[in-house]
């Protein structure tokens, strides 16, 4: 046993060799269970407590906020799980598998997208960490100036770029400790604050409209599963071909949105308890939740914190790595990983030391690109829905093979659902992205200003479009596929 330990932890700090290829009848192991260690560490991050603050902004209840945090979480992370699916099928990384769909060559519109959503959210998790680092570290007294900062950015950068070059087996690894480290510490968090709820407060909260109410749970949806959707198969192809169809689905949601759900509700008891802490949590997500705490636990706090962004970011890194080679770049995996681990401290270090106002338009510009994977995630559950056998592995690699070289109309489907998208949301963090909603208007929505103009319909109507144009029109050439 002693054995079998001591081959895991030294198999775990050997870097990676599998990229974009098929895994290896060999190489495929684990249960689904173990699905649940990479997806609740990479969302059990205390920013969840934030969302609290953010879903009360659209004017909502605590009942109201509560449901749609309970459909928006839950559902776009059982979209992650349908779509882990294809990687137990395929046992190759998501972008590989969506060329089934797209075509080898065509794929490289999703690859592109998810490349940018994913380097980008790695980058906002980096900067998040080091600025909570250095808001601790200024109230206990230890100087929370450029050298705090330096000394968070190196080692929240160190821990993602080194999960991410060496790969998978150290991750599975570093997401069970940061499982179970972060866990802990989060329920030692609200036990500590739990006296700041007042429920009479929370209970008094005047009801929305239906339209906030949804523009609510598409927020939700988005910030959480739905920014995870091109990256479900990334860790779901180690499994061998045999391993149970339910009990993927059901890890994958389980693991992704336990956390979350758990975290919102307190998140919502905190933010509308306390409009001045709503407002804090706005300004700084973080280390606005570290004000009520006993200067003991600062330091606990900034470790729960820290691991919980890194553990977002780990698998965001991972997945970059393995879209930038769907893209084209010829180099091994964990090169990719490296150059978008440099990109990612880059973006951090302007962000953080010189760009401090560039964050929201930031964050506006990731969550624009909801709409396009949302787009591609109706596709990509279409095509999945449709097909009854395994991929043809070489086919995916060869743009003569069945898969064919572009397919027309998910590429289409794709840019067409996501201009309607974008004309169906708006967007308050970036000032850059105000010609979004420009068919709330023309649709009878009221325009820019009216009721409908934050209801965010674009990402649904961006999903059914992608899943509808697929499933009537692309089943035949599934068909076609499936016989060649």
């Amino acid at each position: 046993m002693t054995g079998q330990v001591e081959q895991q932890q030294s198999r775990a700090l050997v870097v990676e060799s599998n990229g974009l290829n098929v895994i290896a009848d060999a190489d495929r192991k684990g249960r689904p269970a173990q699905l649940f260690w990479p997806w609740f560490g990479a969302n059990v991050s205390v920013l969840g407590l934030s969302y609290g603050a953010f879903a009360l902004g659209f004017g909502i209840s605590f009942w109201q906020a509560v449901i749609a945090g309970l459909i928006g979480v839950v559902f776009s992370f059982l979209l992650c799980g349908l779509i882990a699916l294809a990687g137990k099928r395929g046992s190759a990384p998501t972008m590989v598998l969506s060329r089934a769909a797209f075509g080898v060559r065509g794929n490289k519109l999703p690859s592109l997208v998810s490349w940018l959503l994913t380097v980008g959210w790695e980058t906002v998790l980096t900067i998040l960490a080091t600025l909570a680092t250095a808001t601790v570290f200024e109230r206990l007294g230890w100087g929370g100036g450029t050298l705090t900062k330096v000394i968070a950015l190196v080692v929240v950068g160190a821990l993602t770029v080194a999960c991410g070059v060496l790969g998978f087996d150290l991750i599975m690894r570093a997401q069970t400790v940061i499982t179970v480290v972060t866990g802990v510490l989060t329920v030692v968090y609200i036990v500590l604050v739990a006296d700041r709820i007042h429920w009479s407060t929370v209970s008094a909260l005047p009801s929305g409209s239906a339209q906030a109410m949804i523009g609510a749970l598409v927020f939700l949806m988005t910030g959480f599963g739905l920014g995870w959707v091109n990256a479900a198969a990334d860790y779901s192809r180690y499994l061998p071909r045999r391993a149970s169809s339910r009990g993927v689905v059901g890890w994958t949601t389980f693991g992704g949105s336990v956390a979350p759900v758990v975290l919102l509700i307190f998140g919502l008891l905190l933010a509308g308890s306390s409009e001045e802490l709503s407002k804090a949590i706005s300004a700084d997500p973080i280390g606005a939740l570290a004000a009520a705490l006993p200067t003991w636990f600062l330091v606990p706090f900034v470790i729960v914190a820290v691991l919980g962004l890194v553990g977002g970011a780990v698998l965001d890194i991972y997945s970059s790595g393995l879209a930038l080679l769907s893209l084209g770049l010829p180099v091994p995996r964990y090169v990719a990983a490296f150059i978008d681990g440099v990109v990612m401290i880059g973006g951090t270090i302007y962000v953080v030391f010189y760009g401090g106002e560039f964050l929201a338009q930031f964050q506006g510009f990731l969550i624009t690109l909801g709409v396009p994977i949302a787009a591609w995630c109706g596709i990509m559950l279409a095509d999945i829905a449709a097909r009854r056998r395994d991929y043809a592995e070489d086919d995916l690699y060869d743009s003569r093979g069945r898969y064919g070289d572009v397919r027309a109309l998910p590429v289409i489907t794709m840019v067409v659902a996501t201009g309607i998208g974008w004309g169906l949301v708006t967007n308050t963090l970036a000032s850059w992205l105000q010609w979004q909603g420009y068919l709330l208007g023309a649709f009878g929505l009221g325009g820019k200003g009216g009721a409908w103009a934050y209801a965010n319909l674009g990402v649904l109507a961006a999903l059914v479009i992608g899943f509808g144009a697929q499933w009537f029109g692309g089943r035949t050439s599934v068909r076609r596929q499936e016989t060649a």
